[in-house]
């Protein structure tokens, strides 16, 4: 059996695209990062401590952890504390080119398997009124970056190099492969 470990709505629907059962079990681990941790691995560390925790519990199943980060000019943003925090990211994204990188583990038979995908994302500038507006939504509160592709934040993409499934959450393309689905 396959086991997704998480909560994230967005990650649940990417994952039926390539599997059709599976169940989900959240990981309640504390997603910290030691301070050393370059921030290419931070999305591959968190998704490894998902999956090892759900895998303790579920040992017999293949287990999937994932974590997405958004990077600009070396800096990780996470999901926004607080409109407040959600502004700030969406402002020092503005304008720019910056990196999404999602870390998938596959905790199988004892063994942990990672990787990760990075998907270059550019935005167009983004006046003030249009931040307040798309903080206003709410979208942005739940979201690495402040901002979610697929829904209201679509108007701040101008346009995306890699996997857009990516930036939502979960390469697809790639862990079908990586767990043999898709060859």
């Amino acid at each position: 059996m396959y086991v997704l470990a998480s909560q994230s709505p967005r990650r649940r629907e990417l994952l039926s695209l390539i599997l059709p059962e599976y169940e989900c079990v959240v990981s309640n681990v504390e997603e910290t990062v030691p301070p050393d941790t370059p921030w290419w691995n931070v999305p591959v560390l968190l998704a490894g401590l998902k999956a090892s925790a759900v895998s303790a519990l579920r040992p017999d199943d293949t287990v999937i952890g994932a974590d997405t980060v958004v990077v600009v000019e070396g800096e990780v943003l996470g999901k926004p504390k607080d409109a407040a925090d959600a502004a700030a990211m969406l402002r020092k994204l503005s304008g720019t080119r910056h990196y999404v990188l999602t870390g998938v583990a596959v905790a199988e038979k004892g063994a942990l398997h990672s990787f990760r995908e990075t998907t270059e994302v550019e935005f167009y500038h983004l006046p003030e009124e249009l931040i307040s507006w798309y903080v206003s939504t709410g979208e942005p509160m739940d979201k690495a970056g402040a901002y979610g592709i697929q829904g209201q934040g679509s108007v701040l993409v101008k346009g995306i190099k890699g996997d857009y499934f990516n930036v939502m959450g979960l390469p697809v393309a790639r862990l079908s492969r990586e767990l043999g689905i898709v060859k």
